[in-house]
């Protein structure tokens, strides 16, 4: 059985927070919490709260315990592009492009055995 969260639009870039959720992925929820309060990353309590969601799904919806929970699937997706532009030099403008990502954890529970 699976439960899984999605955060959508969050406004960071999917690159980073990519760098972030490779960190977690296979690890049981206790050691990928820890790992998460102690990365010093702007993306970790967006991941964390993305976690926290998942292990409440996974305990209301289907009756799952949280200490046999781990994390079998964690993807960052990207979302949409806001484009800003900035004054340049000689009257000219450059784009900006402002990312943002759509971030999925999926928990399960371990094969007892």
């Amino acid at each position: 059985m699976q439960a899984k969260a999605v955060a959508k639009q969050i406004r960071i870039a999917p690159r980073k927070a990519r760098l972030v959720i490779d960190l977690v992925r296979g690890k049981d929820i206790g050691e990928a919490i820890a790992i998460l309060k102690n990365t010093p990353k702007a993306a970790s309590p967006i991941i964390e709260k993305v976690i926290h969601s998942a292990v409440a799904n996974a305990e209301h919806n289907y009756e799952m315990e949280a200490q046999n929970l781990f994390i079998s699937e964690a993807f960052v997706d990207e979302g949409i592009t806001l484009k800003r532009f900035r004054p340049r030099a000689m009257g000219r403008a450059t784009r900006i492009n402002k990312r943002t990502s759509h971030i999925t954890v999926v928990v399960s529970e371990k094969k007892e055995g």
